[in-house]
């Protein structure tokens, strides 16, 4: 267990704040050029978030403000420590690791702040990193002794045979993964993701996170993934990826998932391909046979667009109380309401608050970034606590953890 922080050092810390609001983006880009010198450290990362247009920097330029601000108050970092941890774990993230990150965060706030950055500070940044390592550490080997101890769990990366790939969309196609060594697999909770390491001739080793789409069964899993315009790993996947590729798989993570045991009505909100956890959630419920009321709640741009469409109905009507609502941006000129979606148009404030139970109903949300904050902001506004606000994007959290 860590040794609490002194109070010197959360003194020294909390006066770089305003530095590190100011110069906070140079040091972590400082940081990352630092770090991915060496290429077994770069390799561990999803290289698609960094870069200039990257989203990574961002994040972790707030984290790292966030634990300046709260140095003093720990405990509400707790959900941001969580999901860093299942990240880590997902990336496999071990140990050893950290001093890299140590060595070039405490070069990067050098190098940036110069004269600014005195022993003192440099001494206070190092006792308050391995705090915070330390504690990820711990949380860390915990997940991965829980997923090794499972049923046809593992730790590492395991080999995966690409069993069948099916065109759900114009843009998403799922694959049906099973584990070439024929052993079972951990069953996952609903909402989680796997981590690919993909050896793409011509590139690095390139890694991802997709959601699993499907219910937890023992034997398979299943992702759905949209091809991305200039997606490296999405236009691969789709292209080149065939049955019979062996793909590199770690271990089921993630902090966002269904609750094991669901007392109170459910609602399941996504916009495009943020669908994917949504199926699975629901799959798990009818499985479940639940009594509670059941909204499947899904936005796209039209009928090419719309993946798993009928999959989702065949299964709904399968449940107890299960009510789909299919709303299309833009329907194509064919299209016909009632036949082909639901409404037209984008999911509305008024309707999302008139058509569910916002007085007691638990919300899993999945999209893009403005779909989520709209949804969140919304579902806020409207009284529903954050204690039943559930959601997960895809990339880092940055500004709508902040928001």
């Amino acid at each position: 267990m860590s040794q609490p922080l002194s109070e010197q050092t959360v003194a020294l810390v909390k006066a770089t704040v305003p530095a590190l609001e100011a110069h906070g983006l140079d040091i972590v880009h400082e940081m990352y050029s630092r770090m991915f010198q060496n290429p077994e450290i770069r390799d561990l990362f999803n290289q698609s978030h960094h870069g200039d247009t990257g989203s990574q920097p961002r994040a972790l330029t707030g984290a790292i403000l966030a634990y300046a601000s709260n140095i003093d108050n720990l405990g509400a970092l707790a959900p941001a420590v969580e999901r860093i941890a299942q990240k880590h774990v997902g990336l496999q993230i071990l140990p050893e690791h950290y001093p890299h990150v140590a060595e070039a965060l405490l070069g990067a706030i050098k190098a940036v702040l110069g004269e600014a950055a005195t022993e003192e500070i440099l001494g206070a940044w190092g006792e308050a990193y391995w705090f915070l390592a330390n504690i990820l550490i711990a949380r860390e080997r915990r997940v991965y002794d829980e997923q090794k101890e499972m049923t046809g769990g593992w730790n590492g990366w395991r080999d995966f045979n690409v069993e069948e790939v099916v065109r759900e969309s114009s843009v998403i196609n799922s694959f049906v993964l099973r584990p070439v060594d024929g052993d079972r697999v951990m069953a996952h909770k609903p909402g989680q993701y796997l981590t690919f390491w993909f050896e793409i001739p011509g590139h690095p080793p390139v890694k991802r996170n997709y959601s699993i789409s499907s219910a937890p069964n023992g034997q398979t899993y299943r992702i759905s993934v949209k091809r991305e315009p200039l997606g490296l790993a999405s236009g691969w996947l789709h292209d080149e990826v065939k049955p019979g590729t062996i793909l590199k798989v770690a271990a089921p993570a993630g902090e966002f998932f269904l609750a094991d045991h669901v007392e109170r009505p459910v609602v399941l909100l996504s916009g495009g391909v943020g669908l994917t956890p949504m199926v699975a959630m629901l799959e798990a419920l009818v499985a479940q046979e639940t009594e509670v009321p059941v909204q499947y709640i899904h936005g796209t741009h039209d009928r090419e667009t719309h993946a798993m469409r009928e999959h989702v109905r065949t299964v709904a009507a399968q449940g107890k109380a299960v009510q789909v609502v299919d709303f299309h941006q833009t329907p194509l000129g064919d299209e016909v309401e009632g036949r082909d979606y639901d409404a037209a148009g984008i999911i509305t404030d008024d309707w999302l608050t008139a058509n569910t139970p916002v007085a007691d109903a638990d919300y899993y949300i999945c999209g893009p970034r403005p779909f989520l904050r709209h949804a969140v902001s919304t579902l806020s506004l409207a009284g529903v606590p954050s204690s039943r606000i559930h959601y997960e994007f895809f990339g880092p959290a940055d500004e709508l953890l902040a928001a």
